[in-house]
């Protein structure tokens, strides 16, 4: 057995004593944690608990996706959209690593997740038997906490508390390994769930007199700007964020896993900051003199060059995960707690102002960034297609409604840039990993989480191809994806970069890409291939109006670049325009 935490907990009793095997423990165990629907792949180590899965199809609703990758995909779409735990199982060796990298994706954009995975038997470990890895130690670096059952006795507990770690504070994912052994032993079960555990405060408590702190810097502030990031959304502080941010007349920008919290007309909202984000907010992030981060951890890719970002500012720091202070930005006032509990606290404390100066500079920059980029963006005058004007016409026939579930590279800028929301949870991407692939697996996640919902998968046809075989998982599901593939013949992103910075030396980066269409076609899905200007409004007209799943490929300019861009190590301020 191993443990990456010492814990104890306190819980509550749910069930009444019986005797069962491990394995039908662990799905009793998901039924008592509310799942419906989990998402995974079967095989030897774990094909008790799928024997189990069987008997309970009526119940809970397993999801064969084609890859293990592809489950923790999807498992992570259903979590962001719906705010709940997302599960996934497969079994041990390569079913078991292959869900690494999605649960390496989870950790650093704060997915609440729980991963189940098959093992040899206890008596085998250590003995390089068929299909044995050491999934604990492989996935301690990348988990919120894991942990190994050997003795089937262990199930209800260790399954409780990793519902209870994986959604709690900070949410992440958590994996927990059974050995085949313990799911066929038979126990006295009976579930418990956790409400606490010892060794880990889920939520630090808030500070008043910090949160007062910060009210007297914003209240003083003549040029005052929020940066809010997932921490608004995952906490549930939509609401709170924008009553704040009314009432003190604060310029407020986003991070890309922050989009969505507050709808993007907004005019209150400045857009996206970063290194592809906005022109106003990142230029004017070293003018403002109090700099207001809430539920955002200040990574590179916002920042920038450390040396030189908001040194003028007074730096306010809203957080949930004590870690996040001071690590990468030093600030002046911490506040640490739930965002909706503090910036709760902080609204009665704030006086009403309107800044209509400092707002008239964000409008100036705007109007530079129109002109010299988004207007080129969404109403082109040269012959091919951008991807701009693509999301610009998903936005006219949407209204703002769709969930955009964007996968990695230049599109996920251009989605994240240009689409329009009007709900929360509508912005769904891989960030802090950047993982190609992950787009389409988790739009199923998101479709299946919200049916209601019209859930649009937006790839480049370099990372479609990592997880295109989910295809399978969407015909078989009947989901309604809407997939939009992006083709620039390209491996864009890096094709930019090479363009920009290695003279235009374009090494292994150009794709020969097959018949997409045909390709959908033979899954049984509708398809449809745009290449003119002429075609487009018909054919996203054709896709919203479908009521089942539907592929559309757009070709567009191979050699478009995204810009604004801010160099990789530059200063937020000397942001390209072209």
């Amino acid at each position: 057995m191993k443990e990456t935490l010492t814990i104890q907990s306190q819980t509550t009793d749910t069930e009444t004593t019986e005797r069962i095997a491990g394995s039908e423990a662990v799905v009793k165990c998901l039924l008592a944690e509310g799942v419906d629907i989990l998402y995974g792949y079967p095989g030897g180590a774990i094909m008790p608990v799928y024997d189990e899965l069987y008997k309970y199809q009526d119940k809970i609703h397993h999801v064969l996706t084609r890859h293990e990758q592809g489950a923790t995909h999807a498992a992570q779409g259903f979590a962001r959209i719906s705010g709940k735990v997302g599960v996934c199982i497969a079994t041990s060796g390569p079913g078991a690593t292959n869900l690494i990298t999605g649960i390496a994706d989870a950790q650093i954009d704060s997915t609440p997740m729980v991963c189940i995975t098959g093992q040899v038997g206890s008596h085998l470990l250590g003995s390089d038997a068929f299909q044995e890895t050491d999934i604990v130690g492989i996935s301690t670096p990348v988990t919120k906490w894991n942990y190994q059952i050997t003795k089937a006795s262990e199930i209800p507990e260790i399954m409780a508390k990793a519902f209870y770690i994986a959604q709690s504070g900070r949410p992440g994912p958590v994996l927990v390994d059974i050995t085949k052994d313990a799911q066929f032993e038979e126990f006295d079960f009976k579930y418990k769930k956790c409400t606490k555990v010892r060794s880990y405060k889920a939520v630090p408590d808030t500070d008043i007199s910090k949160v007062k702190e910060a009210a007297e810097l914003i209240n003083t502030a003549k040029k005052p700007m929020i940066v809010w990031g997932q921490g608004v959304i995952l906490g549930g502080a939509e609401e709170e964020l924008t009553a704040v941010i009314e009432k003190a007349g604060i310029p407020s920008a986003w991070t890309i896993l922050g989009a969505s919290a507050i709808p993007t007309a907004h005019p209150l909202n400045i857009g996206m900051v970063g290194m592809h984000g906005n022109y106003a907010p990142n230029v004017l992030t070293n003018e403002c003199d109090v700099l207001i981060a809430i539920g955002m951890r200040f990574d590179d890719r916002v920042t920038g060059n450390l040396d030189t970002y908001a040194k003028q500012a007074k730096i306010i720091h809203f957080e949930i995960d004590p870690a996040e202070i001071d690590k990468n930005v030093m600030t002046d006032v911490a506040v640490l707690g739930d965002s909706k509990e503090s910036l709760t606290q902080l609204l009665p404390l704030l006086n009403e102002n309107k800044h209509s100066e400092w707002h008239q500079k964000f409008k100036d920059l705007y109007a530079i960034e129109y002109n010299e980029v988004i207007k080129n963006d969404l109403h082109p005058t040269k012959e091919g297609l951008t991807m701009g004007e693509v999301l610009k016409e998903i936005n006219t026939q949407t209204n703002g409604e769709a969930a955009i579930v964007s996968d990695v590279g230049q599109h996920q800028m251009i989605a994240c840039r240009y689409a329009e929301f009007k709900n929360t949870r509508s912005n769904i991407t891989s960030g802090g990993l950047g993982t190609m692939g992950f787009g389409l697996p988790a739009a199923i996640g998101a479709k299946m989480a919200a049916p209601e919902r019209e859930v649009i998968s937006i790839s480049g046809d370099g990372g479609y191809q990592m997880t295109l075989q989910e295809l399978g998982t969407i015909f078989q599901q009947k989901a309604a994806v809407k997939v939009v593939v992006l083709n620039n013949d390209f491996l864009g992103m890096v094709r930019q970069w090479q363009q920009l910075f290695f003279d235009k030396r374009y090494a292994s980066t150009e794709m020969t890409n097959p018949n997409f269409v045909a390709i959908a076609e033979g899954y049984y899905i509708k398809a449809r291939k745009v290449t003119k200007r002429e075609e487009l409004a018909d054919a996203v007209k054709e896709m919203i109006e479908s009521k089942e799943a539907y592929f559309l490929e757009v070709c567009v300019e191979k050699e478009d670049n995204v810009f604004p861009m801010i160099p990789s190590g530059a200063t937020v301020s000397d942001i390209r325009l072209k």
